[in-house]
């Protein structure tokens, strides 16, 4: 399934009309954070070869890179030099990764499809799965503090995405992920968990990016709406797609959700209620960042993809 406006007449006159971009320019698209993640992933001889390997089927498998992008976009927007950012960018991407790494284990989410590939415990074993995640969440925080410069942004960007990532965050909100919502959960409730399990690392890749550009407060919490709006709207797609995506497209099981009675979007408010919502939060992201000082398009183009994407 492709999601497409066609199937609800929303008029959205705040959104910016997309034209190609020349600031995230193919050398720092998907290859070149892909180059910096391989050159991150090399280990010197006292990483187990089973370790290593396991790590960079977990990291390097086809995807989207749409964190790290966000990095590299934001820090664009306030007008900095994206090939700095690289080493937030590939920082986020570790800690996603590790996150569906321990995501899709027995305990947890119980998934043996991942990116169109089996999962790393299924590649591998649970034991190895366990410690990619580990190892990855570790490098992470390695490159931010040393390849992120001055020392006080480093700092700024290891406390910030130590919180996206922790307890109160990415951790707690899978955490009342798996434990489900009450009966007669509302829409409020759903977004709470998701604003946390999802949203706040996509805030906190943008805040990164902004943080290394030397953004100014206003400028970073310009960041923060448009990754709130962005987030919610990305999960609310992710949900229809969950309904009615094709696996192959999509790179990972379907229809799970429903069978395991999970709470979604689409299962509150239907899918022509849920594509509407969508909508008006992706007007609300890109109106958040109208006044940034630096190249703000990539942002806008890479928001109105959500709505149309099929994985």
């Amino acid at each position: 399934m492709r999601l497409t406006l066609a199937a609800c007449p929303v008029t959205v006159t705040s959104m910016p009309v997309a034209t190609p971009s020349r600031t995230i320019s193919a050398a720092l698209g998907t290859d070149a954070i892909d180059a910096a993640l391989a050159s991150a992933l090399s280990f010197g001889n006292g990483c187990p070869t089973k370790l290593a390997e396991a790590m960079r089927y977990a990291v390097l498998s086809p995807g989207k890179r749409l964190r790290p992008r966000l990095v590299l976009m934001a820090n664009a927007a306030c007008g900095g030099e994206p090939t700095e950012a690289l080493p937030a960018a590939c920082a986020v991407e570790l800690i996603h990764a590790y996150s569906l790494v321990h995501d899709d284990l027995p305990a947890m989410d119980d998934d043996d499809l991942r990116r169109g590939r089996p999962t790393c415990h299924k590649a591998f074993d649970e034991a190895t799965a366990i410690l990619v995640g580990d190892a990855l969440q570790a490098r992470a925080f390695e490159l931010l503090a040393t390849q992120i410069h001055p020392a006080e942004a480093a700092a700024q960007c290891c406390a910030e995405l130590a919180r996206a990532a922790g307890a109160q965050a990415l951790v707690g909100g899978q955490a009342d992920d798996l434990a489900g919502l009450r009966p007669g959960a509302t829409a409020d409730d759903l977004e709470h968990i998701h604003a946390r399990k999802t949203g706040a690392m996509f805030v906190v890749s943008l805040r990164l990016g902004g943080i290394v550009a030397g953004a100014n407060p206003a400028q970073l919490a310009a960041l923060t709406q448009y990754g709130q709006r962005f987030g919610l709207a990305f999960q609310i797609t992710d949900d229809l797609l969950d309904v009615t995506g094709a696996e192959e497209a999509v790179g990972k099981r379907v229809g799970k959700d429903a069978g395991r009675g999970k709470l979604t979007y689409p299962g509150l408010w239907g899918a022509e209620r849920s594509i509407e919502q969508a909508t008006a939060l992706i007007a609300e992201a890109c109106a958040a960042v109208d006044q940034l000082p630096g190249d703000t398009q990539p942002l806008y183009e890479l928001a109105q993809k959500v709505i149309h994407r099929d994985r």
